[in-house]
Order: structure tokens, then C-alpha cells, then sequence
């Protein structure tokens, strides 16, 4: 695990990561904790709540050319029984109440 790479990723997360964070640290959804840029396994995820087992990546225009990798690793972190929510950034930064209705759900199941 890199844990140097996820506190760097940590203190420079993405305009759309920020904004999902101040939605998602100090409890705001219904008292499940977050953790963002966290390492799980061989790979350092956006953010997760290990209580609910559901891990949240927000992704740039990057992630259209690594479809392979990103569906390889959502199976492995599924294998291990985590969820894995995908959100693009321009969902995040203009369509945040239905990210945050999508995440509520996700939790609640």
C-alpha cells in the first residue's frame, strides 16, 4: 500500500472530489463516515465507508480511455464485498442532489 501517494491525493484533490467531500466528510449522511483517498488493497480509492462497505470514485475524462482497468479493479474490490459507485465530474459538479441521492440509496441498501 502507497500510503505517501494517498496523503498526496489527499491534499490535492480534483475541483469535483472537493466539492463531493464537503457533501460527504463530518458525518452529513445519516452519520456514516467517510474516508477519502484510501488505500484498499493495491489500489487507493476516492472515497469509501468501510461500514457500509461502498466505495465512491469520481472520475475524469481519463477514465473513458481505461475502461479495462476501472471495470478489472471495480470486480477485485467488489471480490472483497465492496460497491463501487462511479461518478463523472460534470455529474458531480452540476448534478450533485442526484449523486447524493444515488449515494443515499447505496448506503441504505
Amino acid at each position: 500500500m502507497d500510503y505517501n501517494k494517498a496523503r498526496t491525493l489527499r491534499k490535492n484533490l480534483t475541483d469535483a472530489e472537493r466539492i463531493l467531500w464537503k457533501h460527504l466528510r463530518l458525518r452529513q449522511f445519516e452519520g456514516h463516515k467517510f474516508r477519502r483517498q484510501q488505500p484498499i488493497g493495491k489500489y487507493i480509492v476516492d472515497f469509501v465507508c468501510f461500514e457500509k462497505k461502498v466505495i465512491i470514485e469520481v472520475d475524469g475524462g481519463q477514465h473513458s480511455e481505461q475502461v479495462g482497468y476501472d471495470s478489472e479493479r471495480d470486480e477485485q474490490l467488489g471480490r472483497q464485498g465492496f460497491r463501487v459507485l462511479r461518478f463523472w465530474n460534470n455529474q458531480v459538479t452540476q448534478e450533485i442532489d442526484a449523486v447524493k441521492e444515488t449515494i443515499m440509496k447505496a448506503l441504505s441498501s
